[in-house]
This record gives structure tokens, C-alpha cells and sequence, in this order.
């Protein structure tokens, strides 16, 4: 495992966290979240929140690429990328949406469109660390058959 692969998978994964979720979340279902203004942030105090938001995200995708890197077979990396995220996505969608429904005051409806919105993402971001875990890895092995030459 090395340290630079798990750093720039883990940047890119947040990048690309972050404009899937605006887009998705922040732009195709914020008519959704504003159903329920007791339980989800307004449009004008989300900002706010955001730069923890983000720097709560970099945190997790420093851990989730830090298991991908652990569980990595040396497969595709596309392949291993949707496996992950694939598996990531099940547990996301039954572990936190299930416990957020029961927590929070949403609607089943809702809980589904997130269900299925955080699958979508997570696979999303297991094809980028996949992607960009094994670009790397063969740009180092590229540049240490090239030094034996």
C-alpha cells in the first residue's frame, strides 16, 4: 500500500463527491429536503455548515479509500471500483438511510429517493478511487520497468 495512492484517490474521490452531491442533492432533490424544514437545512443557513461538511467528507474518503486499498484483488480497476462501491452503496443505503428514517422526521419517500441517490454516488466514488488507486499504482510500476531498461 502506498501512501501517495491513497492520497490522491482520497482527493479525487472528495472532488468528485463534492459535485455529485451538489448536483444531486443540492440541485435535483433540494425541492425534497425543503419538505421537511424542521429536519433539513435552509438554502440560506447551509452554507453555514459547509466547510465542516467538506472537511467531513475529505475525513471519510481517507478512510473508505484505506479500505478499498486493504480489500484491493488487483482486478480491473473499473471492476474493483463498482465491486466497492457497489458494497459501500448496499451498506450506506441500509445501515444510515434505514437509521436515518427512524431518527428523523422523513417520509418513506424520501428515505427511498436517498437510498437510491447514495447508491448512485457510491458508485460514483468507488469507480473514481478504483480509477484513480490503480492509475496510479501503474504509472509507478510504468516508471520503475522503465528505470530497469
Amino acid at each position: 500500500m502506498n501512501t501517495t495512492r491513497l492520497v490522491l484517490a482520497a482527493l479525487a474521490a472528495t472532488v468528485v463527491d463534492a459535485i455529485y452531491g451538489f448536483a444531486v442533492y443540492g440541485t435535483a432533490l433540494s425541492n425534497r429536503f425543503m419538505a421537511f424544514p424542521d429536519v433539513f437545512r435552509s438554502a440560506e443557513s447551509g452554507p453555514a455548515a459547509l466547510p465542516l461538511m467538506f472537511a467531513g467528507i475529505l475525513v471519510g474518503m481517507f478512510a473508505i479509500t484505506y479500505v478499498y486499498a486493504k480489500g484491493y484483488e488487483g482486478g480491473s480497476p473499473l471492476q474493483e471500483g463498482l465491486r466497492f462501491g457497489l458494497l459501500i452503496g448496499i451498506f450506506h443505503a441500509g445501515y444510515f438511510i434505514g437509521v436515518l428514517y427512524g431518527i428523523l422526521n422523513i417520509g418513506r419517500g424520501l428515505a427511498l429517493v436517498m437510498a437510491a441517490a447514495g447508491l448512485g454516488e457510491w458508485l460514483v466514488v468507488g469507480c473514481t478511487i478504483g480509477l484513480i488507486y490503480r492509475s496510479v499504482l501503474s504509472v509507478k510500476a510504468m516508471s520503475a520497468k522503465a528505470a530497469k531498461v
